[in-house]
């Protein structure tokens, strides 16, 4: 890889996005914010008015959503300026030139393997060969993709969740022939940028789009059957499902509650509504039989043996209390 993705000062590192529509104006904003040169690259064709239009729609989107950003306190109202001169922009008759002197390049044109195709090829075309790529993709698998890119060991997805500029995690999917040091140095930059990557398996739905899908699911199927309102559906998810999932992670709250927990509901849901989605996965039925509950007995899906779990619980109750005030529903006298 290119010795430009592995600096320590990235306000060197020049990147490409190409697509300049919904997500790549996103991450645009995000890396206004970080402070690092970005071109957003609009690759369809247009007619010489179009392209003024759609460039104009774009950049003052980006510019608006920093003006939103610094009524909130992210960013200072004075530094807006200096943020949106981090960004330049080019349309498909330029293209050319603005990927010539990347060293990392976004795609995010619309979810077809067609137009997936179209831009890698003009990626490669005109980037260095040592540029990193990713695709933002949140459904086709990166081994799908990466056979559509010239040196296939710089290539891999990474998958922003909207809004980019907001939401911390970014999953990075490696394909088979993805060089280690790529996913290595992309993890770099998003970190030095604030942002909380992971790394996961060419998978369908990647991990957050797989587990949300489920629960938005389960959600809709709930106001079908008539089990709650709307209303106190959206309740449950923020004020219960949310709530303590911003604090333990999916699998640590198995193992805070205890797997037998889960094993034993999932059996009952099971039985009571004639439904195999409820039935437990192998691993939990492995963790039963092998007494890996969780916190009571030192394992679960996380190792606790060397943990001091006084402190641990006490800190994570101490996150309880900060989101409860954050969501201004602390406990209170009734009167």
């Amino acid at each position: 890889m290119s010795e430009h993705t592995d600096r320590l000062n990235y306000s060197n590192t020049a990147v490409a996005i190409a697509g300049a529509g919904r997500m790549g104006r996103s991450i645009a904003v995000a890396f206004c914010l970080a402070g690092i040169k970005s071109t957003l690259i609009d690759l369809k064709p247009r007619s010489v008015t179009d392209r003024l239009d759609f460039r104009q729609q774009a950049l003052s989107e980006v510019r608006t959503t920093l003006v939103t950003l610094a009524t909130l306190g992210m960013i200072a109202p004075e530094d807006i300026d200096s943020h949106t001169e981090l960004l330049s922009y080019s349309d498909s008759e330029d293209a050319a030139t603005a990927f010539s002197g990347c060293h990392m390049v976004f795609e995010g044109v619309p979810e077809t393997l067609e137009a997936k195709a179209a831009a890698l090829t003009t990626i490669c075309q005109h980037c260095p060969v040592d540029a990193l790529i990713a695709s933002t993709t949140s459904t086709i698998l990166s081994d799908d993709l990466q056979a559509l890119v010239t040196h296939p060991e710089r290539f891999l997805n990474a998958h922003w969740l909207n809004p980019a500029y907001l939401v911390p995690l970014v999953e990075l999917s490696p394909a088979s022939k993805t060089a280690p040091e790529t996913t290595a140095s992309l993890k770099r930059l998003l970190e030095a940028m604030g942002k909380v990557p992971i790394v996961c398996k060419a998978s369908p739905g990647y991990v957050v789009p797989r587990m949300q899908m489920l629960a938005m699911n389960e959600a809709a199927r709930m106001v079908e059957e008539g089990v709650a309102s709307v209303e106190d559906i959206d309740k449950a998810s923020k004020y219960g499902f949310g709530f303590r999932f911003a604090i333990l992670g999916m699998l640590e709250f198995i193992d805070w509650g205890g797997g037998d927990i889960l094993y034993h509901a999932g059996n009952y849901m099971t039985e009571a509504t004639g439904e195999e989605r409820y039935v437990a996965p192998e691993i939990i039925n492995e963790n039963m039989k092998n007494n890996r509950i969780g916190l009571r007995t030192g394992q679960g899906f996380l190792d606790y043996a060397n943990m001091d779990i006084p402190s641990y619980k006490q800190q994570k109750l101490a996150e309880f209390v900060a989101m409860l005030n954050h969501l201004d529903v602390m406990p209170k006298k009734a009167t």
